[in-house]
Formats: structure tokens, sequence, C-alpha cells
């Protein structure tokens, strides 16, 4: 198939965009595959849709190699079912709501969880129709808060979910396999490299979750692993508890004089000059830092908890939503602190603090934070601080909390050797829901002995805008884009350049050839462009392979590029179809 320039829906921009923030945004806006609408909303051109439709066709072949069907649902769906799984209130702000004419309630789904368990329970009711896997390649829609990086995070974006329903939950464990190991496949064959990280399930729910990482420098998520083989999403990382320690014979806490030391290192330093320990100075990691947090809860209402973590411990934001999920996480503010005068700014300790103290406060600790341990902290009085302030005995925490930030060289929790931290963007996710959503929807099959049984879901998405993206991201230069073969709009650019009718002449001859060997192929036929615009755009638009035929045309030798490689070269005519194979 042949697709002349000269009639193609493209327009190529010369300078990067100035509302575009990553390399994929500007490459695929300025090489005319999509057109920025609005924020986090694209219109997709000719040549976009084609990379879009060879992804999507790996995709498809794969799953429905792995034994599922495709099916197609509505992306404006009924508010009912999501209200029955609570979703509707927990995807909060992120979720586009919207009316009819007649006041009912619809939303743009972010996800298919309810209506795919819907469409199973209309249509199957034995024990017998089970197992069934379906998918769809669907938009979705979640209204970010800070759409950014073009296709990377968009308010409207393309995925790929899929949906299994198992009697069992050893069915369900192989179908989650089946679809785990379909997407390796799909990711080997789209080249790209993954890393399969433990997840949180976030508002999906269930008893496993798995995401697969590209890593990248530009990803949105943090993840850790070690050389021994464990990998986990941040968020999803569980820290190693130490030993509890003995408590009696722990000598009293005492307090420290007066001083002012707000800060951790202040304090540390003043432990040090006040009351040093033998053996080895005070240290940040020795200091029990309490850090004050707002939770605004799915009805609207705000509570401040205090979280003790040691001092040389940051607060991590996405792993603090994690452990107070559903509800929001911010650091508390001064409206906060006033309305809680018992929270002295600076010098806050565990004595005044759980839910049932004077004062109400939850209190949560870090896992590190164990009984019998000792710490510095604050005395709950402006300038005061108390060192061998000991866990179990002195002070109790209403519970354990996942929040402080995950480093280099933290150990793994399965013992498998030291973490290192990088950066990556999320192409797939798998779960294992469970029964979550078909107990909310009554998703029930006769069993064998024709008992109703509930069903047992899984569910796995796949972002394929997203992808598209992050293969430009990956591959390009400083030139344009350099497309992999197996997702390339088209195999060849053929250019034709000069005034000279040898050169049309030639390269469409070329191109017929090409044709009829089933390459598809762009021919850059435009007879009033200038040979360095033509060359210019060939660069950006980023086919594998460009024949440039010009001023060799005359003796029969055109130049080949390579695109992946960057080598260009001079081949007789005779031997190009030879030399694009071997490409």
């Amino acid at each position: 198939m042949v697709t002349r320039l000269s009639h193609l829906f493209l327009r190529t921009l010369r300078d990067d965009p100035s509302d575009a923030e990553v390399t994929s945004a500007k490459l695929l806006v300025r090489a005319g595959y999509v057109r920025r609408q609005s924020p986090g909303i694209f219109a997709w051109l000719p040549l976009g849709l084609k990379v879009r439709a060879r992804i999507e066709a790996i995709i498809r072949e794969e799953m429905v190699a792995a034994g599922a069907q495709e099916v197609l649902l509505p992306a404006l769906l009924p508010r009912e079912p999501y209200e029955a799984t609570n979703r509707w209130t927990e995807y909060g702000d992120g979720m586009f709501r919207l009316q009819d004419r007649k006041g009912a309630d619809y939303l743009l789904a972010p996800t298919h969880e309810e209506m795919f368990a819907l469409l199973v329970k209309d249509l199957y009711g034995s024990y017998k129709d089970l197992p069934v896997t379906l998918f769809q390649i669907q938009d979705k829609y979640r209204d970010e808060a800070r759409p950014r990086a073009g296709l990377l995070r968009g308010r409207e974006f393309t995925m790929k979910d899929a949906y299994s329903f198992d009697l069992t939950d050893e069915g369900l464990e192989r179908s989650y396999q089946v679809m785990r190991d379909a997407y390796e496949k799909i990711f080997a064959r789209l080249g790209l490299e993954y890393v399969i990280v433990k997840a949180d399930a976030g508002a999906m729910g269930g008893s496993k979750s798995e995401e697969f990482l590209h890593p990248i420098g530009v990803g949105e998520d943090t993840f850790v692993r070690s050389a021994g083989g464990y990998a986990a999403n941040v968020e999803a990382y569980v820290t190693p508890v130490p030993d509890a320690l003995p408590i009696e014979g722990q000598p009293e806490a005492v307090l420290l004089p007066e001083s002012d030391t707000p800060t951790i290192d202040t304090l540390v330093a003043h432990a040090n000059a006040v009351a040093p320990r033998d053996g080895a100075p005070w240290t940040a990691a020795d200091t029990l830092k309490n850090v004050v947090l707002a939770l605004t809860h799915l009805d609207g209402t705000r509570e401040v908890v205090v979280v003790g973590l040691p001092g040389d411990r940051d607060v991590d934001l996405k792993r603090a939503e994690v452990a107070f999920a559903p509800a929001e996480v911010e650091p508390a503010g001064d409206d906060d602190f006033r309305k809680h005068r018992g929270l002295v700014k600076g010098y806050i300790g565990p004595q005044v603090l759980g839910a049932d103290s004077a004062t109400g406060i939850r209190y949560f600790v870090d896992p590190r934070v164990v009984d019998g341990t000792a710490w510095v902290t604050g005395a709950n009085e402006r300038g005061v601080h108390v060192s061998g302030l000991v866990a179990g005995r002195d002070f109790v925490a209403d519970g354990v909390a996942e929040v402080s930030d995950v480093r280099a060289g933290d150990p793994a929790p399965d013992g498998s050797g030291p973490l290192e931290t990088a950066r990556g963007m999320e192409i797939g996710h798998v779960f294992q829901l469970g029964r979550k959503y078909a107990e909310a929807l009554g998703l029930k099959v006769q069993d064998e002995n024709g008992k109703l049984a509930t069903v047992t879901m899984g569910s796995y998405g796949i972002g394929v805008t997203r992808i598209l993206a992050i293969l430009a991201e990956a591959h390009n230069d400083e030139k344009g884009l350099a497309w992999p073969k197996n997702v390339a709009p088209f195999d060849v650019h053929v250019v034709a350049t000069g005034k000279d009718e040898v050169a049309y002449d030639l390269a469409t001859s070329i191109v017929d050839d090409l044709e009829g060997e089933r390459f598809e192929v762009l021919y850059d036929d435009r007879p009033k462009v200038s040979p360095g615009v033509k060359l210019r755009d060939a660069e950006l638009l980023g086919m594998p392979i460009v024949v440039v035929a010009g001023r060799g045309a005359a003796d029969g030798v055109v130049e080949l590029w390579n695109r992946a490689s960057g080598e260009r070269r001079d081949v007789p005519v005779a031997e190009l179809l030879e030399a694009i194979r071997a490409i």
C-alpha cells in the first residue's frame, strides 16, 4: 500500500509547541501525529492513528491467543453500578460526572469493572459458562489535576482492559497467570523494557496487584528493586519490622535543658551537647519526628492525625495516601494547628496523643518504632525535648502507618539485598480483584451442587496511548522520531528530491517495486517542496527506512537511511530491495 505525501493530511512544524514538556509530546505534535485540543486532550491525525492501530493489533493478537474475547462497552455510563461499589464517591474529583436532560447522573468511565460484571451477570448463570475472559480497547477519562507530558498523562486516553471471571480462587490464579504471561509477550513484541513490581491496588481493590513499569527518566512512579529479584512500587514497599526490645531495666525518660531546637538537625546538636551518650553520638535516626497530617474523608470531614517516624526519614505523601486511603492526605496547615492547641509545633511528642488521650488525635508510628525502642522527641512544651522515651512504656500508638520515604540501600523485605531506586512509567497493571465487585453487584452462578456461588474476578489493563508516547520517548534523536519497524506507520519512506524528472521517475519505480513486495510505503512526491524541507520531514516523521532519489538518480543510485542506527549510504537500485530486507 502506498500513501502519497502530497495527499496526506499532514502539516509538520519546525518549532516545538510551547506547551509541550517532554520529548515525545514535542515530536508527536511537530511531526503531525497528534494535535492538542485542550489540556490532556488530543486529536489523532492519520499518522498517529496508524501507529495506534499497529500497537492495538499486537495487543489483540496476544489477547486472543491467550483465550480472551473482544467486546466493546460504552464510555458514557450510569451512576448506579458505581454507587453499588462505592466508587462514585471513592474516585473523588478524579471522575468526570455529568447529567442528562432529565437530571440522571452519568460518568465518563475511568475504568469498567462494574459494567463487565453486569454484562456477565446478564448473560451467564451457570458454572458451566466459566471461566471466561473478556477484553476491550476503549477510551477512558480521568480528571487529572495537572495533565502534563502529552499522551503520558492525559484526561482522555485509550486502554486495553480485560476482565476474567472464574468460579474458584484457584481458577482466578490460573486466569491471572495467563494474562500476566500474555502481557510479557505483548511488551516483548513492542520492544519495551519492563520491570514487574508489586503494587498497591488503590481504588481497584483486590488481593494481589502487580504493575509493569517501563524504566524511563520522565516516569511518574518511583520503584525499588534488589539484585536478588525483589521489585515493588514505593507505595507497595513493606518495611521490615525489627525485633522488639526488652523494656524492663531501661532508664526513665529525662527532660533535656530548654533550647530553641525546632528542627531535627538542631535537636541532634543540642542532645549531643547537653546529654552525650556513651558509644556513639546521637543522630537523626535516634529522634522521633512527629508529623501532623490532615485527612479529608469521603464525607468531607477533616481529621488531623500524627505519625511518628525516625527523624532521618521524611513522609512520602504517595505512601501516606495508600496508608490512609480512601481519604485525601496533605500536610496540616496553620488552621489545623490553631484548632488543636495541644500540638506544639516543632516540639510535638507522643505522650499527649492517641484516640483515647485528652487531645483525641489518633497517633500512628512507623514500623521501625517497635516496643522497647527509646527516642529523643518533643515534650509538648515550646523549647523542651525529652530523651529515653520508650515505645510501649511511655507511649502507645493507635496503629502502624507505612508513610516514610523509601531509599536506596534500604533492605528488601524478602531479604534479597539492599534496594536501588529508579523512575518508571506504568504500561500495564494486573489485579486479582476477587469478589469485591461481584458481591456488590450480585454476580452469582449456580455451582455443581445447584447452589449460588459468587464469581471471582481479575482485571488487566494496558495503556495503549501511553505506550505510543513511551515508544516515541525511547526512539528518537535530535532530528526527530525513529520508530521501531513493528509499530511504524510505514515500512519505507521514499523521497524524490530536486527538479529533475529522472529522480521522480526513479522514485515512482521504486515505490511500485516496494508495493509489489507488500511493503507499506510513504512517498514524498510533493513537486514544489525544496529538498531540504523534504529531508527534514523524513527525519522528523521517523520511518525505519528512508530511500532518497536525488542527485544519483541518473546513475541508478539512491541514498538509503537506517533511522535506528543513523547509517546512510549510497545503494544501486538493483541492490535496494536486498538492502532494505537486511535492515
